[in-house]
């Protein structure tokens, strides 16, 4: 039921997203950079929108950390967007599961959290607009087996593709006649390893052979407003290696990937074009609920949505900047903070990138 609603709200959606772009278009609007696509978004038109990190609230070790309204409405100040693009991804940091399980143990309580959502907050996520879920992070292993398993269960039986466990590396799925492979990554125990680059890439490239598009994620690179800058090395965080961001995500491409999120360090980084496919370094944190550290740039919450070809070839993207405040929970942004952020750390971190930014519409084009 929820799959026939869903789908009805995202055509409607779709349709006044296109139709609005192609009358601004019309009439001179956009900026010079709307010359690098077709005067009309036809059909061959995909879009393919990410978010950071989301952890809707848990009830471990009280209920006292779920939101108000049980949480129904903490998506709800972004639903248009989420639903106007063709797939919807983010990252699923922690495990639904409204049984015990078996909470992993920490040497310094001060600097270990764990999280755990009721059961039915998957429902959010599909009312929402997401289709597909990393769930290659941190927290995936914070209820031990019990909430893997649950947690699998129940996106697979509310029919959200994910990927990202060793049991679950990664998942094709269809979409309006086009098919899609998703494949997740992460330093983490029971997780498909981001250091592995020999089968990373055997992955991603097993993709290709089977899809239209391939849409890769990795959870990497250290945490925090000090670490928000693209190092191009190996980044340590608490001992670990969290991988190397920047040369990942390039071998994920040449793999075949046509689309790469990155999150992790609950922060926004730099955003980046290799070979005519889309790179984000880091979509931060996006809807994340009393235990996140939400102040300052860590309060930034962007939703980028990637227009490609149906080969996976960028055409443009679009940066809707939300922030949250509070306890959490992503709200519209007037000033368009994450989009200043993002310009910013582009141009300091990768001065040579063919990305060109326009801040009447906040959209990003490749260069002329």
């Amino acid at each position: 039921m929820y799959q026939t609603f869903i789908k009805s709200r995202r055509i409607y959606r779709r349709l006044t997203f296109l139709l609005a772009i192609y009358f601004a278009h019309t009439i001179g609007i956009l900026g010079q950079g709307i010359d690098s696509i077709p005067p009309v978004l036809k059909q061959d038109t995909l879009i393919i929108s990410g978010v950071g990190d989301m952890m809707l609230g848990t009830n471990y070790p009280s209920e006292v950390h779920l939101p108000p309204q049980d949480g129904k409405e903490i998506l709800s100040p972004v639903a248009d967007l989420l639903l106007a693009a063709d797939i919807t991804f983010g990252n699923l940091e922690g495990v639904l599961l409204s049984g015990e399980g078996q909470p992993k143990k920490c040497r310094d309580p001060k600097k270990c959290y764990i999280f755990k959502s009721p059961d039915h907050y998957v429902t959010y996520f599909t009312k929402a607009g997401f289709d597909v879920l990393s769930v290659a992070n941190n927290h995936v292993g914070d209820f031990g087996e019990t909430g893997r398993k649950n947690t699998v269960r129940l996106l697979e039986e509310e029919k959200i593709a994910f990927a990202g466990l060793e049991s679950h590396p990664y998942t094709l799925f269809e979409r309006d006649s086009v098919r899609y492979g998703f494949c997740a990554f992460a330093p983490n125990t029971g997780t498909v390893k981001i250091h592995d680059y020999k089968r990373a890439s055997e992955i991603i490239t097993h993709l290709d052979s089977l899809c239209d598009i391939v849409i890769v994620s990795f959870h990497g690179g250290a945490e925090g407003p000090s670490h928000n800058r693209i190092t191009r090395q190996q980044e340590m965080y608490l001992g670990e290696n969290r991988g190397n961001p920047y040369t990942f995500a390039r071998m994920a491409i040449d793999a075949g990937a046509d689309v790469v999120f990155g999150h992790g360090p609950h922060v926004v980084r730099a955003i980046d074009l290799y070979k005519d496919r889309f790179i984000a370094y880091s979509l931060g944190n996006f809807a994340t609920y009393g235990r996140f550290n939400v102040t300052g740039l860590s309060g930034l919450a962007p939703l980028i949505s990637v227009f490609t070809d149906k080969k996976g070839k960028f055409l443009k993207a679009k940066i809707d900047s939300a922030r949250q405040k509070g306890e959490g929970g992503p709200l519209l942004d007037p000033n368009h903070g994450a989009f200043k952020e993002i310009r910013r750390l582009t141009l300091l971190d990768i001065p040579e990138s063919e990305l060109e930014f326009y801040d009447e519409t906040q959209e990003v084009f490749r260069k002329k």
